[in-house]
């Protein structure tokens, strides 16, 4: 039987929300503070945007070879710079693009989207073209390369469900080749291209160069798996509807959050969450209070597009933003340059004149409270520049 190429129609014809703002670059950029979401970070000593992957590839290959430290940026989203000049080469991917492969009922769509595609316009992209599974991921900012370092998530998805492969640039080897999901080692906000930054400085030895997409194909969109983005669109969890309602729904909730770029918010100077949700053993989580918040953890190296990820017995995962408030730091809290996001315990903001030092004396404080108040520590989800956070 031959399966047919479903046609592109929305329930109610109305349009999918344009992209959001995704970058907060500055042109003629010459400091770390230009060219990130949080506006900090020194000078460095040379910008290169590669329009090529032969550009891109090259200009990583001579400064390692050169022994010139490297940061490859996307949307600088998720980069704690310091105050410290940066002493090497920033390199930015400037392709875009996505190639569709094939699409049918019967096995999905597969689709290659080059590493420097602005994430939330592969959204649109998607929704548009009725490619199911990115929808709950709508607003995030960043490039599609940078996705899969950190296992992008948000309402109930992960990208590493609908990820086949990543091709990459492997600075150790100098080859490029192809990384299959069964060898990406997906965790929640965790990959094998993370576990590599530090090891080869500022970014990973695998540099992303396309990732690979294999997702559904559907007007409606997954089952709704977060209860917050089910009652903002009316449904029950499980339920299904038009994925441009989710992505609707989702930039509304983001928003609330300070968690699309604004450039009159300074709620939206951020990192966006600066820590991960704690993962406990179910032992380690009784120690915590009633009504602290437990949640499933999936595991995502076995997501598939049409089932989602299994569960992971034995842990469990609780709530970084529950935490910091009931350790004693509310929305707002600071009385300095850098203070919590009054919209969002979870973002730590630039509140116009703040610098690195700033933000990190911030990010300990509230490690250490929550740390002597609940017995958990937090761990940054930003890549940190510099001297590291604990």
């Amino acid at each position: 039987m031959t399966c047919a190429i479903p046609e592109k129609s929305h329930d109610d014809g109305a349009p999918v929300l344009p992209p959001v703002q995704s970058h907060r670059i500055h042109p003629g950029a010459t400091t770390l503070a230009e060219l990130t979401t949080i506006g900090v970070g020194g000078a460095f000593n040379e910008l290169v945007e590669a329009h090529s992957e032969a550009e891109l590839v090259e200009a990583i290959r001579e400064n390692d070879a050169q022994g010139v430290p490297v940061l490859v940026l996307g949307g600088g989203s998720n980069i704690l710079a310091d105050d410290a000049s940066f002493d090497g080469v920033v390199v930015r991917d400037m392709r875009s693009g996505v190639r569709p492969k094939d699409a049918s009922y019967c096995g999905g769509a597969s689709f290659t989207v080059e590493g420097g595609t602005p994430w939330d316009e592969f959204v649109v992209h998607a929704i548009e073209n009725q490619w199911i599974g990115v929808e709950a991921l709508s607003g995030i900012p960043g490039t599609v390369g940078a996705a899969p370092v950190q296992n992008i998530g948000a309402y109930g998805q992960e990208v590493a469900s609908v990820i086949a492969s990543v091709r990459v640039y492997d600075r150790k080897r100098q080859e490029t080749y192809t990384l299959f999901a069964a060898d990406l080692k997906f965790g929640y906000r965790s990959s094998l291209l993370k576990e590599t930054i530090g090891e080869w400085g500022a970014s990973p030895r695998y540099i992303v160069l396309e990732v690979e997409f294999q997702t559904g194909i559907s007007s409606l969109s997954e089952p709704i798996r977060y209860a917050q983005l089910a009652a903002v669109l009316g449904v029950e969890l499980g339920e299904r509807v038009p994925t441009r309602r989710v992505r609707e729904a989702v930039i509304e909730v983001r928003k609330s959050k300070g968690m699309v770029l604004d450039d009159a918010d300074r709620d939206t100077f951020s990192l966006g969450s600066f820590f991960t949700n704690p993962i406990l053993t179910t032992a380690q989580a009784e120690g915590l209070p009633a009504d602290a918040p437990r949640y499933e953890v999936r595991d995502a190296q076995k997501a598939t597009f049409n089932s989602g990820a299994p569960v992971v017995e034995g842990i469990v995962k609780t709530s970084a933003a529950w935490l910091i408030d009931h350790a004693g730091f509310h929305r707002g809290y600071g009385d300095g340059p850098a203070t919590l996001s009054t919209k969002h315990t979870l973002a730590l903001t630039n509140r116009g004149e703040a610098r690195s030092g700033d933000i990190r004396a911030l990010a300990r404080e509230i490690q250490n409270g929550v740390k002597e108040r609940f017995g958990v520590w937090l761990v940054p989800e930003p890549v940190v520049l510099g001297e590291a956070l604990a």
